[in-house]
C-alpha cells in the first residue's frame, strides 16, 4: 500500500509572480466595492474495469498495472472575487482514491488548481490577465486538431477534470464579433512531464464571429520544435442544423515510428515530420432539444494498416519473452512513446438529451476505428435526486481484440457514483 500527497508547486513557481504583476497594475485603477461568490460538488464513485488478460501491450497486467476496483471521493470548488477592473478566480480539486489490482491496494491523496486567474481590464478593449487558464476552442468533441495543449478535450468522457495551463495572456476585443490574444505560456499545469514539453512557449489566438458563423485560428510555439497552426469553423443553417470543422498542422517530438516489417523494431524520432490532422462534423437538433452529432477524423500521426499490425506483432512477440530486458523496453516504448491516437481515420457518433432538462442526462457515443476495425461505445447518464443531489454513471466497452486500439488494454469499464452541489 502506497500513500502520497503532491501539492501543486508549478503555482509557486510562476502564478505568484503573475498574480503580483496583475493586482499591481489594478490597484490603482481599482475603486469599487468586492462581488464575491464561490460554489462547489462533491463526488463520491467507485469504478470496475476489465483488464484484458491476452493484451499484447500489457502483459498480465503487469506494465500498465491498471486498477481493476476503484473508489474515489472528490471535491471540486469555484472561487471567484470581482469589481469593475479586477477578477481574481480559483478551482481547488481535492481527491482521494483506493485503488485495487492483483498486485495490491494504492492509496492516494491529492490537491492542486486545476485552474486560476486574475484578470485586469485595463480599459474597454484591452485585458492582461495571469494563472492556470483552460486554453481550449473549437466545436469538435472526439478531439480537436485546431488545439496544440488539448487535442483529446475530454468531452467523450462527462467526468473528466482539464487542468490549464499557466500562462501570461494580453487580450485584445475591439467589439463583439472580434477578439485577439497573444499569451506567454510557462508550463502546463498541474501534472505535467519533466521537462515540461511547454515551458517557455507562445501562443497567438484570433477569433471572428457574427451571426450564424464563428472561425478561429492559432499560432503555437514550442522551444526546439516547429510551429504549431491551428484554425476552427461553424455555421449554423436554422435551429436545426450545425456544421463544423478544425485543422492543425505540427510536428511531434519523442515521436514513436512504427516501420510497416514487423522484424525491424521501433524508433523513437525526436521530432517527426509535419503532419496534418482535421475533423469534420454536423450536428441536428430536434424539436424535443435532443441532438444527434457525427465526426469523421483524419489524424495524420497515426499509423496506417500495415504500420498498426507492426505495432501490435512487436508487442506480441515482447510480450511472449516478458519479462527479459529486451521486452521491458519495447513494452515501454509501446505504451509511453505511441501517438495520441493509433490509427488514421476514425468516425464519432454522438446522441444526447436536451441539455435543457434539469431532472436528467444522458448521453450516447460510439467510435470505430477504419485502421484497424476496433469500436468503442460509451455512454453517460445523470439523474436528479433531490435539489442538490444527483446519481450518475459511466460506461465503457470495446471490441476487436487484443489487437485493436481501444480494446488494447481492457474491454470494458463502469463508474457508478452520486454528487452533491454546495452550497
Amino acid at each position: 500500500m502506497k500513500i502520497f500527497v503532491t501539492l501543486d508547486d508549478a503555482l509557486a513557481r510562476h502564478s505568484s509572480l503573475m498574480l503580483l504583476m496583475l493586482l499591481a497594475g489594478a490597484a490603482a485603477a481599482e475603486e469599487s466595492n468586492w462581488r464575491t461568490s464561490w460554489d462547489g460538488t462533491l463526488y463520491g464513485y467507485v469504478s470496475g474495469t476489465s483488464v484484458r488478460d491476452d493484451s499484447v501491450l500489457n502483459p498480465g497486467n503487469q506494465m500498465a498495472k491498471l486498477a481493476q476496483r476503484s473508489g474515489s471521493a472528490e471535491a471540486r470548488f469555484n472561487f471567484k472575487a470581482e469589481s469593475d477592473a479586477v477578477r481574481i478566480s480559483a478551482r481547488p480539486i481535492l481527491l482521494m482514491q483506493q485503488a485495487h489490482n492483483s498486485f495490491g491496494d494504492t492509496n492516494t491523496s491529492e490537491s492542486f488548481l486545476s485552474q486560476w486567474q486574475a484578470r485586469w481590464r485595463a480599459g474597454e478593449t484591452l485585458a492582461l490577465s495571469g494563472g492556470r487558464e483552460l486554453l481550449n476552442w473549437g466545436p469538435a468533441q472526439f478531439r480537436s486538431p485546431a488545439n496544440p495543449f488539448y487535442f483529446n478535450s475530454g468531452r467523450t468522457n462527462p467526468m473528466s477534470e482539464l487542468s490549464g495551463m499557466d500562462a501570461l495572456r494580453l487580450s485584445w476585443s475591439p467589439d463583439a464579433g472580434a477578439s485577439a490574444y497573444v499569451a506567454r505560456i510557462f508550463g502546463s499545469g498541474h501534472r505535467h512531464a519533466e521537462p515540461d514539453p511547454w515551458g517557455d512557449s507562445w501562443l497567438a489566438k484570433a477569433d471572428l464571429r457574427s451571426d450564424g458563423w464563428a472561425a478561429g485560428a492559432a499560432l503555437a510555439q514550442q522551444p526546439g520544435q516547429a510551429l504549431f497552426i491551428g484554425a476552427h469553423g461553424q455555421h449554423t443553417f436554422g435551429d436545426e442544423w450545425l456544421v463544423y470543422g478544425e485543422a492543425g498542422s505540427s510536428t511531434r517530438a519523442n515521436a514513436l515510428q512504427s516501420p510497416p516489417d514487423a522484424t525491424q523494431p521501433f524508433a523513437v524520432e525526436s521530432e517527426s515530420a509535419r503532419r496534418s490532422n482535421w475533423l469534420l462534423g454536423a450536428s441536428y437538433t430536434a424539436e424535443n432539444g435532443q441532438s444527434l452529432a457525427a465526426e469523421y477524423l483524419r489524424y495524420g500521426f497515426g499509423y496506417d494498416a500495415n504500420e498498426s499490425a507492426a505495432y501490435f506483432s512487436r508487442a506480441a512477440n515482447a510480450s511472449a519473452s516478458f519479462p527479459l530486458p529486451s521486452s521491458l523496453q519495447t513494452l515501454g516504448m509501446a505504451l509511453a512513446a505511441a501517438p495520441p491516437l493509433l490509427g488514421r481515420d476514425y468516425v464519432h457518433l454522438v446522441w444526447q438529451s436536451n441539455i435543457m432538462e434539469s431532472e436528467r442526462y444522458w448521453r450516447l457515443m460510439a467510435t470505430h476505428n477504419f485502421t484497424d476495425g476496433g469500436n468503442e461505445i460509451s455512454g453517460y447518464g445523470e439523474r436528479t435526486l433531490t435539489p442538490k443531489t444527483s446519481a450518475f454513471l459511466l460506461a465503457r466497452a470495446a471490441t476487436g481484440g487484443a489487437r485493436t486500439e481501444f480494446s488494447s488494454l481492457s474491454t470494458g469499464l463502469l463508474t457508478l457514483g452520486v454528487k452533491f452541489a454546495l452550497p
